[in-house]
């Protein structure tokens, strides 16, 4: 059975600045009482006004019973977190800074309270390195605004027990996230470095007049990002491969990896890869066919685009209004 308590009814959140913020307002739609606690004080008060402001867009995401902006309670001190059943912490990107306050945690918050980081670049174990009491911690990486997107990276480090990434996966999972539970540290996690990697390479193309920041967003929105709010880059380019899949997509565009299109290098296309790849695609597919996944696709590509010109309509034209 595990220490950490499982029907949580009290989340504390260190940090009040957009990502803490966020948390805060994901946990009081979902009716939980919910401690802040920031050093500086004008940024809970700034956190007070910004609540105020956003509930009514919580409210038209729906509102689980109980939940209130009554169950708010901006706090003065970190002792004041020591009854809360668990700890999201948004403390600034400063490792020293965290390992320090990590080493407080140790004496001021029971070890049966999960501290969850939501560290957007440090690996947990460097994090975790001047606390004793670091089975208990664990990286939790949003991405913004966390009371709006789902998804949530949670990977341990390696003084974490096994428990408790175990327990914030299924912590998460209850309370509406979409989670990525990691076997191993990378460093800026999963879809930081897919990001990064497209980021690196528009900056290229500005740099050297390819492309401008106006043609690279265009391109996004209305070409890959269209397609990514449905199904990632694996399952796209499996889809590509016909009733092949994945493994003629490798088998006939492989060779491609090693054209200069872009200035990362590919990785050499190996037996293991490959496997890794087509095994990934048939999971994603569980038993679906290339024209199954289509036909999926595209219907949720005009729900998505009619959406889209609905709001752009609905708020003066704009670029997407001409879509469907």
């Amino acid at each position: 059975m595990s220490k950490f308590k499982e029907d949580v009814e009290k989340v504390g959140i260190i940090g009040a600045g957009v990502i803490g913020g966020g948390w805060a307002l994901h946990f009081l739609r979902l009716g939980k009482q919910v401690k802040v606690w920031d050093p500086a004080a004008i940024a809970l008060e700034k956190f007070r006004k910004q609540a105020t402001d956003l509930w009514p867009t919580l409210e038209q995401m729906g509102l689980a019973p109980g939940a209130s902006l009554q169950n708010l309670t901006l706090v003065s001190s970190l002792e004041e977190l020591e009854d809360v059943d668990v700890i999201q912490e948004n403390a600034p990107e400063d490792l020293e800074a965290k390992q320090a306050l990590y080493a407080t945690f140790d004496s001021v918050i029971p070890d049966s309270v999960p501290i969850i980081s939501s560290t957007s670049g440090f690996a947990m174990t460097d994090i975790q390195a001047r606390c004793t009491t670091a089975a208990r911690t664990c990286v939790g990486h949003p991405f913004n605004p966390p009371y709006l997107v789902p998804f949530v990276e949670v990977v341990g480090g390696e003084h974490s027990s096994r428990e408790v990434v175990d327990w914030v996966d299924r912590f998460y999972t209850l309370h509406g996230k979409q989670v990525i539970k990691m076997e191993r540290e990378v460093p800026g996690f999963i879809a930081n470095r897919l990001q990064e990697a497209l980021w690196r390479e528009a900056l290229h193309m500005v740099a050297n007049g390819e492309a401008t920041p106006e043609e690279i967003d265009t391109s996004i929105k209305y070409g890959p990002g269209l397609r990514w709010a449905i199904m990632g880059p694996c399952l796209t380019f499996h889809l590509a491969g016909g009733e092949g899949g994945m493994a003629h997509m490798l088998d006939h565009f492989g060779p491609s990896l090693e054209a200069p299109w872009t200035r990362l290098k590919a990785p050499e296309l190996t037996e293991d890869l490959r496997s890794r790849m087509i095994e990934g695609c048939e999971k994603m597919a569980n038993g679906r066919g290339v024209e199954e996944i289509v036909r999926e696709r595209d219907e949720c590509l005009i729900r998505i685009m009619k959406v889209l010109a609905e709001y752009k309509k609905q708020n003066g034209g704009g670029q997407y209004a001409a879509v469907v």
